[in-house]
């Protein structure tokens, strides 16, 4: 499977994502940028999640029908159902729409993980769609991947 260079100009590979980006800050999404699509594809999806919390994986966005014309996602997306893009935003672990920043107890580091997928054709899961109703409706459909993991500790 081909992967897919994925950055953020918010935070560098494996590093610590800023106090902005969380429930401590501004709780906005940052910037991502990424390159390298497959040319066939016709949509991206991407999943946020941390594996390290304390009652299992915890799912921070679920974002879907990205247009494939697209390169990056300005810092700040509006946590609102439909996109401007026409990109649709799923329900996190937080119950809302849209990004809820990291937000972990005081503890050990945590290590978030931005999944972007490029996909051979729209999505369509239920309405207010989850992480897992979204890979369900990925299934058979994934052209591409790419990873990036930020790292959040709270004192």
């Amino acid at each position: 499977m081909t992967t897919i260079p994925l950055t953020s100009p918010s935070f560098g590979a494996g590093e610590p994502i800023p106090a902005k980006h969380t429930c401590d800050g501004s709780n906005l999404s940052p910037a991502l940028k990424w390159s390298h699509l497959p040319k066939n594809a016709k949509s991206l999806a991407l999943i946020c999640d941390d594996p390290d919390a304390p009652g299992g994986t915890w799912v921070h966005w679920v974002l879907y029908n990205l247009p494939a014309s697209l390169i990056e996602l300005p810092e700040g997306v509006p946590n609102t159902h439909l996109l401007p893009t026409g990109a649709e935003q799923g329900v996190n672990d937080f119950r809302t729409v849209g990004y809820g920043g990291p937000c972990p107890p005081p503890g050990p580091l945590h290590h978030y993980f931005f999944k972007l997928y490029a996909l051979d054709s729209e999505v369509h899961p239920r309405s207010g769609a989850t992480k897992k109703d979204l890979l369900s409706a990925m299934e058979r459909h994934v052209l591409a991947e790419g990873h990036l993991m930020g790292t959040y500790k709270r004192k």
